[in-house]
């Protein structure tokens, strides 16, 4: 088994895991994450599910000011995402990243749709938001390897040494600029020359609406699930690369929810970032929440192994904050072939009970963000709204448990086992 990772599974893994454009994705689309927390936490306060709480800051005027927080955080996640992108793609190129960025938004708002109003032209604010997302992640990456391409190949305004570093760089930074830019411009131009679909329907389209089917699917979520676990059992943080492909879905998902709740709406969309966050993934990749508990269960035996007894502290206390490096690489997790099946299986197990919950009404939808450090129990109610999403998660890791103890007692006896022979 050992054999076949190392020869047919690692090199896969390593390679999407340092892949440019996949990094890029992941830490651009990162930097969005404290606007999202931030906006959630107005949208909690806003919508806190306390009986007459909304009506009464909706009569002392209080609540379109919190829903324009939402607005002025959550919903400029595209905007950013194409600054954060290209920035990471060009410094992972060794070039200037805030220039990359600084273009990159340029173009992102050239080849977006304009829209006439009374009081002028302007663009319609719902592309800064997560609609916008996909284009920004393409006009992001296309306008960071031309920009490399320029600089690559020295094809950039250069001036003498006595000029401030600053000001040197805005200028290398035109030849590249004023090339991505009109072609940002030419793009635009042409869609809206022949009356064609602009730039995010053609994209929603091509991309968005396939892994959309994909990732709002029960079944090709588990699939996305086991996949995360997968990559984390070779050792590579299968958050950073599934994550990559599948979180501007998530974000869309949970911003459509957003904005059904806000005008009285159903939420449309089951499967957000929340949902795969608190309730799939609880404790960590391969919602690892259960086996710790497990862990900490056994270790209370007179009889426990005492490798058991010193990792059940060292792994319960990160792990109620999500963190299971310490599970990960303590127990070993990673490679240990007698916990690859509930390490899969859980995750996907989690899928099912989640979204049955969810899509029977038993439990609302998630609509807003809580840290992925909070703790479980509390994160399902702060981000569906309801204590009915911290009761799911209560069962969700009871069933864990349970997965995860079989297995668990196997190394148990291989712990004590080696601890009797020394």
């Amino acid at each position: 088994m050992n054999t076949f990772i190392d020869k047919y599974l690692m090199p896969i893994a390593t390679k999407l895991s340092t892949n440019k454009a996949l990094v890029a994705i992941r830490d651009g689309l990162t930097l969005g994450m404290p606007l999202i927390i931030i906006g959630s936490l107005f949208m909690i306060i806003a919508s806190f599910p306390a009986p007459g709480w909304e009506e009464w800051l909706g009569q002392i005027g209080i609540a379109s000011y919190l829903w324009k927080g939402v607005d002025g955080s959550f919903g400029i996640l595209g905007l950013i995402g194409t600054f954060g992108v290209a920035h990471s793609l060009a410094t992972q190129y060794k070039k200037d990243g805030v220039a990359a960025g600084v273009i990159a938004v340029s173009a992102f708002l050239t080849v977006t749709p304009q829209m006439k109003g009374d009081d002028g032209i302007g663009i319609p604010a719902v592309f800064f938001g997560a609609r916008g997302v996909f284009v920004a992640i393409i006009i992001a990456l296309l306008s960071a390897y031309i920009f490399h391409w320029f600089i690559e190949r020295d094809i950039q305004i250069k001036l003498p040494e006595a000029v401030p570093p600053a000001v040197s760089r805005s200028f290398s930074a035109i030849i590249p600029g004023a090339v991505i830019i009109s072609l940002a411009l030419l793009v635009y131009s042409l869609l809206d020359a022949f009356s064609l679909p602009h730039i995010h329907d053609i994209v929603q389209n091509i991309l968005g609406k396939p892994l959309s089917a994909l990732s709002n699917n029960v079944f090709g979520t588990a699939l996305v699930a086991g996949l995360n676990s997968l990559f984390w059992f070779v050792g590579i943080h299968g958050g950073n690369v599934v994550n990559s492909l599948f979180s501007p879905v998530w974000i869309a998902n949970l911003d459509a929810n957003k904005e059904a709740y806000r005008i009285g709406e159903a939420l449309p969309n089951i499967i957000t970032g929340p949902f795969m966050d608190n309730f799939v993934y609880i404790g960590g990749g391969g919602a690892t929440f259960g086996l710790v508990i497990g862990l900490a269960l056994l270790a209370k035996h007179r009889h426990a192994s005492q490798q058991t007894k010193t990792l059940a502290p060292l792994t319960i206390a990160p792990g109620i904050f999500n963190i299971n490096e310490p599970a990960m690489f303590g127990i070993p997790i990673v490679l240990n072939l007698r916990l690859v099946i509930p390490f899969i299986l859980v995750p996907i197990v989690n899928v099912f009970i989640a979204y049955t919950a969810m899509s029977t009404g038993l439990v609302p939808l998630t609509r807003a963000v809580a840290s992925w450090t909070m703790p479980p129990i509390l994160s399902g109610f702060l981000t569906t709204g309801s204590i009915a999403g911290a009761l799911l998660q209560v069962v969700i890791i009871i069933v864990d448990i349970l997965l995860y103890l079989p297995f668990y007692r196997s190394v148990e006896k291989e712990f004590q086992a080696m601890e009797h022979q020394s």
